[in-house]
């Protein structure tokens, strides 16, 4: 089975919803980091205070087959193609994984025939 690691960067507001919306498109477990972002633009200051939004950074590790299907997902209920949204999603290939849990293989393996 070959993989892709899908990497969305989404407001920490928005975390447990993505989580939510990734799982009933079929994604597994998650790995969440959390950060800030720094743009371009000159950040708001409020009584001398910079205002900088935090962010989770959730990396699934999915079929390649089940990895649009995710990210159509979150692209739709998060508003990824608005460029107001201070959020992305971005996928990469695998060619090597090792230590995935071998219950969410069988459930991989399970969604992608029942979507055949």
């Amino acid at each position: 089975m070959k993989f892709t690691a899908l990497i969305v960067v989404i407001s920490d507001k928005d975390e447990e919803a993505a989580i939510e919306e990734a799982k009933k498109a079929g994604a597994g477990s998650v790995t969440i980091l959390h950060g800030k972002t720094l743009g371009l633009k000159e950040k708001k200051v409020f009584f001398g205070l910079t205002f900088e939004e935090n962010v989770s950074v959730l990396l699934f590790v999915l079929p390649r087959k089940l990895t649009m299907k995710v990210m159509r997902t979150l692209r739709k209920h998060f508003s990824l193609d608005d460029p107001e949204t201070p959020a992305m999603a971005f996928t990469f290939p695998l060619t090597h994984v090792a230590g995935l849990d071998t219950e969410e293989l069988q459930k991989f393996e399970h969604d992608i025939k029942s979507m055949l």
